[in-house]
């Protein structure tokens, strides 16, 4: 099967599923061919069965806003034509989906028919999605798309509260290869981090306030106050220089470490203790899954769809929103006893299993060969 892959190449969490995705299935024997406008940063290797076709888009000075949409739709029915794709695949409703169907639509004037499968990721829906501006185009792009799935069953919910669909969504969620976050390392250098009497304390994102940088260090300012401990702060965004001064403030900024953005998610959890994710809202909670992989327990809010993910008093615990003294008393709880710990930490890692992507990548080729069959019927 010859497979399209449009999602954004950055560090999120729906370019990095994508991105996995197609990698895997290239492993399954699929051909895949990823648009975007740039490489995606979990695309390392291309070889005979993974292609990356690159979006431009020329800069005209008529526009106010270069029409990425426009360039998108010209790429895909180009590359449709030229390899013989069978089925897009797209990741995000907006601009994706849109796109997607402009260009199904020119190529259905050439006697091409080409499905598309939209996944749903989360801000596409709950934040950009949702706003006046686009609640119209984003539903119809929806409806118009031949198989949709969404990561979470809270975000169907989401996406069914706020949108008029019609379309049937298939919940398949968000994944990791378990094989990757064995811990490889004979040696992970903690000793670098941290004093061999100090807890680890993790946290990674793209530090926009819908993940509560705030909270995250307010937490670490009680834990450290109860035992030795650093914070690992991995990722950038618009409330990192706040997340620093705060630190300052707090008197903590020499145990807390500013990463940015960074390829060796896997060693850093490797030697993590404690995965903090307070978000007002996550659609799945990817980072969340991805330390649970590596053995270490997540503290985290109780929103949208992390409850799907963390376990309450089995991976880690659950808060309310902004509860920051509850978040802290549970982190202390499992990291006051090694014992305690050590156990949340193999139930972390027992928990991450479901998600294997082994286990959910089948369930995308069932959608791919069902929906080209349907659309093989009409």
């Amino acid at each position: 099967m010859k497979v399209g892959i449009v999602c954004y190449p950055t560090f999120g969490g729906s370019g990095v599923v994508a991105t996995e995705l197609g990698l895997e299935l290239s492993k399954r024997g699929h051909e895949i061919h990823f648009i975007t406008y740039s490489q995606p940063v979990r695309l390392e290797l291309l070889s005979n069965n993974v292609h990356y076709h690159e979006v431009t888009v020329p800069e005209y000075a008529l526009f106010l806003y270069q029409p990425y949409e426009l360039a998108l739709s010209s790429k895909l029915v180009d590359m449709v034509k030229l390899h013989k794709i069978d089925i897009l695949h797209v990741h995000y409703a907006i601009p994706h989906a849109y796109a997607a169907y402009m260009a199904k639509k020119m190529l259905q004037e050439e006697g091409i028919y080409i499905p598309i499968v939209t996944t749903l990721h989360g801000t596409d829906i709950t934040l950009v999605g949702s706003h006046p501006f686009y609640k119209t185009a984003v539903a119809f792009s929806i409806n118009k798309s031949d198989a949709v799935t969404s990561v979470s069953e809270s975000l169907k919910e989401d996406t069914l509260r706020l949108f008029d669909i019609k379309k049937e969504i298939d919940v398949v969620p968000n994944f990791i290869d378990i094989d990757k976050h064995h811990n490889h390392f004979t040696d992970c250098q903690r000793g670098m981090m941290a004093e061999d009497n100090e807890k680890i304390i993790t946290h990674i994102s793209n530090f926009r306030k819908v993940k509560q940088i705030p909270d995250v260090i307010k937490v670490f300012y009680n834990i450290q106050k109860a035992m030795p401990a650093k914070l690992m702060m991995v990722g950038e965004g618009p409330e990192r220089e706040s997340a620093e001064l705060l630190c300052e403030r707090l008197g903590i900024i020499d145990k807390v470490i500013f990463f940015g953005n960074s390829n060796e998610i896997d060693k850093i959890l490797c030697f993590s203790d404690l995965f903090l994710l307070p978000s007002i809202t996550e659609s799945f909670g990817l980072a969340a899954l991805e330390a649970m992989a590596s053995g270490v327990p997540v503290i985290s809010s109780d929103t949208g769809g992390i409850p799907e993910v963390n376990s309450h008093g089995v991976s880690g615990f659950l808060s309310s929103v902004n509860d920051v003294e509850d978040m802290s008393k549970n982190a202390i709880h499992i990291l006051s006893d090694p014992e305690r710990l050590l156990e949340f930490k193999r139930n972390a890692k027992e928990a991450s299993k479901r998600f294997d992507i082994h286990e959910i990548v089948p369930q995308y080729e069932k959608i791919y060969e069902d929906t080209l069959q349907k659309c093989m019927v009409i």
